[in-house]
């Protein structure tokens, strides 16, 4: 497994930029497009400081790749609350994420925080960078 990279965020709409600016550096180092993981934090980053977390709450990113090659992007957060797909409602302007994440990436789920909280993941196919 390589290295993890972690980077922690305030519960802000704000911080998503940041969040999706370190995985686009963290994926330029390991040599592989970034296109895709910055939407799945997007989402990931998204999901845990609107659904997961109160004001001022720290939600942790954190993106590494396993030994077979494939990267993974997590999102920890305080809330016990499980994400859950919603059926696709075409007159809603939110709510479609988590459908979207499932059709970009090879699996997405969650696992619970010893210390209370949750992390949300998605694994995605590692893709060298052409450019």
């Amino acid at each position: 497994m390589y290295e993890a990279a972690t980077l922690v965020i305030k519960a802000h709409p704000e911080s998503i930029k940041e969040a999706r600016d370190f995985v686009a550096l963290t994926f330029g180092t390991w040599g592989l497009e970034d296109f895709l993981a910055r939407i799945v934090v997007s989402e990931l980053a998204t999901n845990a400081v609107k659904h997961g977390s109160r004001e001022d709450d720290l939600v942790v990113v954190r993106t590494y790749r396993r030994d077979d090659g494939c990267a993974v992007i997590e999102a920890w957060d305080r809330s016990d609350a499980v994400p859950a797909l919603r059926p696709g409602d075409h007159a809603s302007e939110s709510g479609r994420g988590l459908l979207l994440l499932e059709q970009l990436v090879r699996r997405w789920g969650t696992r619970p925080l010893a210390e209370g909280g949750k992390v949300v993941f998605a694994e995605l196919e590692a893709v060298p960078n052409e450019g």
